[in-house]
């Protein structure tokens, strides 16, 4: 008898039943088959996710276990070797065993779930900075901040604090209590979606890590993403502290508002941490997926290992990291506020592109020798910042289309839904383009604009989830698909 002492304990290969082990049965708890049965059936361990300290495993002591059979504690050499091991050796491994190779199924939808508020956070923060709602509150307290004032002293004297603020002085100084009201609240629920993303994400994930129901590998994930949210939301005071800061407004020479800069990294840290989420959140489901459907992902991972797949794989990686810099490029134009000039498609003015000495204009040059003159145009002349958008745009479209036309090619060699997503962007590309040639040629109307940066989030999910659909087989995957190889007798990259 062999008795399971870590807490969790995850089997994955059904290879132990054809080592010799037909007779293999587990004395059960009510947990999985219920109360009341008079002779526990014989249960296929491939089917049972979780072993904990109050199930017996029943094995011969006689008979030999491959190390292919025990995935915790052995190295990626040893997992597909066919030297026997010890009865012994393998319980050794083991007792040492406190983490499944299977991440709980809850942590997946909570990933996916919680990327559908980082969704609506960048939505609302795009609605802010378009409504000149995002200095509104001059203080960053994370925790008493989530209660807005309730008394009109409290609101007097939070008025107060925003009248000392250089945007006030210089733009806003005709505004109303009322009118105060409105974008204090604007921003107060950003910023309080922002508190709700950080408690419903990394309070369940400490407690699954803390219960040891989750893999060491997705374990990194998580807590590199808990750790993402929190610089996220210290990257957005620090951003707003360069608009409110009139030393920073000074060295800028700038009117009151946040640097481009600042908002592009904090644009890009959302963006960074939905991308992790939804990869991660994909990821433990798709684990999942596999132990019920083994042999149709078995056949899905031959398409993405075979070599005339290779190209198709690093491109639409490519394509993935064109569209997040497209979207930075965004970033800068929200910045500057330049899409309020050159309100024209495809002209910039009267030509295609304007002339080289409003492109590369002296007057944003801070060095006495010009040596900045090239890299400060591209990043802080609204002309330029738009041409950069215009063409980093242009190029994404014509690349999404390229690739899809390049798939129709080797449709039969793409998995399915790695093919459909990537017809579903090429359909969210073409809106998306559609949507800031309006957004464009109306002045930047609100509803317009913050639909564009939805569509930027809704076209860099799209590819992302295409890429998703053509990662390799983890280890854990192998482990299960192994058996199926054996069974076939079939020559498969997979193993190579």
């Amino acid at each position: 008898m062999l008795f399971c002492r870590s807490q969790f304990f995850f089997v994955k290969n059904s290879s132990l039943l054809k080592a010799g082990f037909k007779n293999t049965s587990v004395k059960h708890s009510s947990q999985f088959l219920g109360i009341g049965a008079r002779k526990p059936k014989a249960v296929q361990l491939s089917t049972i996710p979780y072993f904990s300290s109050t199930h017996t495993l029943a094995l011969p002591k006689s008979n030999l276990i491959r190390p292919s059979t025990i995935r915790s504690g052995l190295s990626q050499k040893r997992m597909f070797s066919t030297t026997p091991i010890s009865f012994q050796q393998a319980t050794k491994t083991i007792r040492r065993s406190k983490w499944p190779a299977n991440t709980n199924k809850n942590l997946g939808y909570l990933c996916i779930g919680t990327s559908i508020l980082v969704f609506a956070i960048v939505i609302l923060g795009g609605l802010t900075r378009l409504t000149e709602s995002g200095l509104s509150i001059t203080e960053w307290k994370p925790v008493t901040g989530a209660i807005p004032p309730r008394t009109q002293e409290d609101w007097e004297e939070e008025f107060k604090k925003y009248q000392e603020s250089p945007e006030f002085k210089l733009l806003n100084s005709h505004i109303t209590l009322e009118e105060f009201k409105f974008i204090f609240y604007m921003e107060w629920s950003h910023r309080l979606l922002g508190r709700i993303i950080g408690t419903v994400f990394v309070l369940p994930t400490l407690y699954y890590i803390a219960r040891r129901q989750v893999s060491p590998p997705v374990a990194f994930k998580l807590l590199g993403i808990c750790a993402l949210i929190g610089l996220q939301g210290a990257i957005g005071w620090w951003m707003v502290y360069s608009g409110i800061d009139e030393q920073l407004l000074e060295e800028r020479k700038s009117k009151p508002t946040v640097s481009q800069y600042r908002l592009t990294a904090h644009l890009g840290a959302a963006f960074l941490v939905y991308c992790t989420m939804i990869s991660t959140g994909f990821g433990i489901l798709r684990d999942h997926d596999i132990m019920k459907h083994p042999k149709e992902y078995l056949e899905t991972f031959q398409k993405i290992q075979s070599p005339s797949l290779k190209l198709f794989r690093r491109l639409s990686k490519g394509l993935l990291g064109l569209v997040f810099v497209t979207a930075m490029s965004g970033a800068m134009v929200a910045g500057l506020d330049a899409g309020l000039i050159y309100n024209t498609f495809p002209h910039m003015g009267d030509d295609y592109i304007p002339s080289a000495n409003e492109l590369f204009s002296p007057v944003f040059s801070r060095l006495a020798d010009q040596s900045d003159l090239i890299w400060r145009n591209m990043f802080e002349n609204p002309a330029t910042v738009q041409l950069n958008h215009r063409i980093m745009a242009t190029l994404t479209l014509c690349s999404v289309f390229a690739l899809h036309m390049y798939s129709h090619r080797i449709r039969s060699i793409i998995p399915r839904p790695a093919y459909k997503w990537l017809n579903i962007s090429m359909g969210v590309v073409s809106l998306q383009v559609t949507l800031g040639i309006c957004t464009l040629l109306w002045l930047v109307p609100i509803e317009l604009a913050a639909a564009h940066q939805g569509g930027a989030l809704a076209l860099l999910t799209s590819v992302l989830i295409t890429v998703c659909h053509l990662k390799k087989p983890t280890r854990s995957n192998l482990m299960l698909l192994k058996n199926f190889l054996e069974k076939s007798k079939a020559n498969n990259p997979i193993l190579k």
